[in-house]
């Protein structure tokens, strides 16, 4: 696809990263279906190697040790994304220039996995929003910039993917992020927001350069201390608090919005009163009218 050269500065950023995890490299490629397919396949690529052996259990595990060792913590930036998804497989547009898609393959030994695409958005926004005054954070993986409160459209979102293996838990951690004006799509009911409408200078390069080191010391933080830390960040950005929300479980149709635990679940309470812990499934967001806000 045609436009401008996009400068990456690729070697400053791997610098950057390997000073939190070492060895860890950065690709760029110019168009790819999805980077975190792409990461997927080659862990499990590794752990097949990895396991196909002789029957002597004693040169599996050495095979095995030798392909762990072997993996590399990457993140691979793609300029254009032709088959990008989302949560429940939802498409995930992206054009060059005017989007930011990367993924993050990170080797995590997290107690607890619970509140890590939270604590991941947390990182972005508070790296784009220092303020924290613009972008707002829709339980559990969505980036809103707001244009009065209660009231945006989605700039960006994070999927999180893993593979186990006998040795380690790989997260494979998908960023899609609006940075200048895209084609309407009339899936959102919201729209779309773009970075540019916060920065205007902004390039896909440049809000790299700017989330790609904090959402990487993020992880470090949660694979030693969960979801707590960033639990009050969270809280300061929650786009659902105060409003009403129906979820796809039986016994809660619909309530309010009340926060998010400690665990990263999202906190409803139910027109009788009771509260749930909703950890996951589909929700969706009703905004109070009364404001002249239209559904999310």
């Amino acid at each position: 696809m045609a436009g401008p050269e996009l400068r990456w500065n690729a070697d400053a950023l791997r610098q950057q990263l390997a000073a939190r995890w070492p060895g860890l490299q950065v690709e760029i490629v110019t168009q790819t279906g999805s980077t975190n397919s792409d990461l997927l396949e080659r862990v499990r690529s590794a752990t097949a190697v990895a396991t196909a052996s002789a029957g002597d259990v004693h040169v599996r595990r050495s095979i095995e040790s030798t392909a762990y060792a072997a993996f590399t913590p990457v993140l691979r930036v793609a300029e254009v994304q032709t088959d990008g998804h989302g949560r429940h497989g939802r498409q995930w547009r992206s054009e060059r220039g005017a989007s930011l898609t990367f993924s993050l393959a990170l080797p995590i030994a997290a107690a607890d996995w619970s509140g890590l695409p939270l604590a991941i958005g947390v990182a972005i926004a508070d790296a784009l929003d220092p303020s924290g005054n613009r972008i707002a954070l829709k339980w559990p993986n969505d980036l809103w910039l707001l244009d009065a409160p209660g009231r945006g459209r989605k700039l960006g979102g994070i999927l999180i993917e893993t593979v186990t293996t006998r040795a380690q838990r790989v997260a494979v951690i998908g960023v899609g992020l609006n940075v200048g004006p895209l084609t309407a799509d009339p899936s959102f009911a919201s729209g779309l927001a773009s970075l540019r409408e916060l920065v205007p200078d902004s390039s896909a390069p440049a809000a790299l350069a700017r989330i790609a080191p904090p959402l990487a010391d993020a992880v470090r933080r949660f694979e030693t201390a969960g979801f707590a830390p960033f639990q009050q960040r969270y809280a300061a950005r929650d786009l659902l608090a105060g409003h009403s929300v129906h979820t796809t479980q039986r016994d809660l149709p619909e309530g309010v919005a009340a926060g998010i635990s400690a665990r990263g679940e999202l906190v409803v309470r139910a027109p009788d009163g009771r509260v749930h812990a909703v950890s996951s499934g589909e929700v969706s967001v009703r905004l109070d009218r009364a404001h002249g806000a239209a559904p999310c």
